[in-house]
């Protein structure tokens, strides 16, 4: 008969043995994940492209008489309702209006400097032109306010009354000389008229003169009225018009007109970098209809503007590094929309942290571009986060 004893002693001898491989085994966890996190956070990052709103705005369908505005409606859950009128247009979290709590997502995914700009659907270009400048300036402060409070962690881009020239040019020096933002964010074109017509030369030119930068975003997109289902709009429709305001500045020559203006992309340059062989092989061919205000290749321009990261696709983001250099593509994240980086796991960068490009195309696609595409200092962002 077995000792009592001795079958206690081996007993606790297992016992002691699980005990350590499991506080191996715990602190092999608790390691990993502290590594995943250095390794998450070990890049300095600036997310070119984010939205944000103000908290709350008069009712401008009461103020000006007349319906197409957005209004925003909170909720007690912390959500709110983007009302067009009377209809639903889009569900918001806190992350769209609240300083605060977009600061909280940026601690959380390693975003040290955002570039926060309205949201398109906010340029109402199609509103009569004394209210789209009212507008223009309300947005303006508002942001302006927040980069005040946060100098450290916001840049801001504009919005100017595009569908009036004059006052454009006004809003867009009041930006740059009075509330010191690096430039504006613009529309993909206005009231479907390209960006390459005269009627905005006067903007141009004082762009130019200002050396600032312009961001263009895709809205209003063209045929959007026939093809409503699946989302079209905003999976087609979108790309496509991102691509028409590169084509109308690169055929109509206003990148060698205006060349102090940094022009930035949304959306990786939409449809461009990916028919860019068939844009180069139309001016071949039909010289008559693609090269009559320039004579250049098209793609002789490629890197001579910035485009953001948004891909959603390494490969794809590859192909844009190819087409206008790894120097000109900067983070963008589309924040905090379902069409950025926050879905499935992703977050502002993860992507590009994850690609198997060099060290050195990673930093300058997280970090150096952006600054180069502002026109200003980052050693002012690093000392501080």
């Amino acid at each position: 008969m077995v000792n009592e004893e001795y079958i206690f002693g081996i007993a606790s001898l297992i016992g002691f043995v699980y005990g350590l491989l499991k506080s191996n085994s715990n602190q092999h966890d608790k390691h990993t994940s502290k590594k995943r996190k250095q390794t998450r956070y070990q890049y300095k990052k600036i997310d070119l492209h984010t939205h944000i709103l103000p908290r709350t705005w008069p009712n401008l369908k009461q103020k000006y008489g007349y319906g197409g505005w957005i209004q925003l409606e909170h909720e007690a859950n912390g959500k709110a309702i983007m009302m067009k009128d009377e209809e639903f247009f889009r569900e918001v979290e806190a992350n769209c209006y609240d300083p605060e709590a977009i600061l909280k997502d940026m601690d959380e995914y390693g975003v040290d400097v955002q570039v926060i700009c309205t949201v398109p659907v906010m340029f109402s270009y199609w509103a009569k032109p004394e209210h789209c400048i009212e507008i223009s300036k309300f947005l303006n402060d508002n942001i302006a306010a927040t980069v005040q409070k946060h100098p450290t962690r916001f840049i801001a881009l504009g919005t100017i009354p595009m569908n009036s020239p004059l006052d454009a040019v006004a809003q867009l020096e009041y930006c740059v000389n009075e509330l010191n933002f690096p430039g504006v964010q613009i529309g993909s074109n206005v009231n479907q008229i390209n960006l390459s017509d005269p009627m905005f030369h006067p903007i141009w030119e004082k762009a130019n003169e200002l050396e600032c930068c312009m961001f263009v975003h895709p809205w209003a997109m063209m045929g959007k009225q026939d093809m409503e289902k699946y989302w079209l709009p905003w999976l087609v429709g979108m790309p496509a018009e991102t691509s028409r305001a590169i084509c109308s500045l690169i055929f109509s020559g206003l990148l060698d007109r205006f060349p102090k203006i940094r022009w930035c992309f949304a959306h990786a340059g939409g449809s461009f970098p990916a028919t860019l062989g068939r844009i180069e092989h139309g001016w071949r061919v039909r010289p008559d209809l693609c090269a009559i205000d320039c004579k250049k290749n098209p793609r002789e321009y490629c890197g001579r503007f910035w485009i953001d990261s948004i891909t959603h696709d390494e490969s794809m983001l590859q192909k844009c590094i190819d087409t206008v250099g790894s120097d000109k593509i900067c983070l963008g994240s589309d924040y905090p929309f379902p069409l950025g980086e926050l879905e499935f796991g992703h977050y502002p960068g993860k992507l590009v942290e994850h690609s198997q490009f060099d060290e050195s195309i990673k930093e300058n696609i997280l970090w150096n571009n952006a600054f180069e595409f502002l026109g200003v200092d980052s050693s002012l962002y690093i000392s501080s986060n």
